[in-house]
């Protein structure tokens, strides 16, 4: 066995701008890396992050997977 195997590598997911903000209130990061207190949600494929005190607020929804629509 002597086959070599190709592994597929994913590309992380493109921004469109270089700051990274908060899909509610609109609060933005200090730098381009969303900070590790954030929440990142994907719906419909689609990266949306929450600053720590939207995502306190809102952990049930997030947790029950519940749409943005539905907060």
């Amino acid at each position: 066995m002597n086959e070599e195997t190709h592994h597929r590598i994913q590309q992380p997911p493109q921004r469109d701008a270089a700051v990274v903000a908060c899909a509610l209130c609109g609060t933005s990061a200090d730098s381009e890396t969303t900070p590790p207190t954030w929440i990142c949600s994907v719906e419909n494929g689609r990266h949306q992050y929450f600053c720590e005190e939207c995502g306190r607020t809102h952990i049930r929804a997030i947790e029950s997977r519940l749409d943005f629509a539905w907060w």
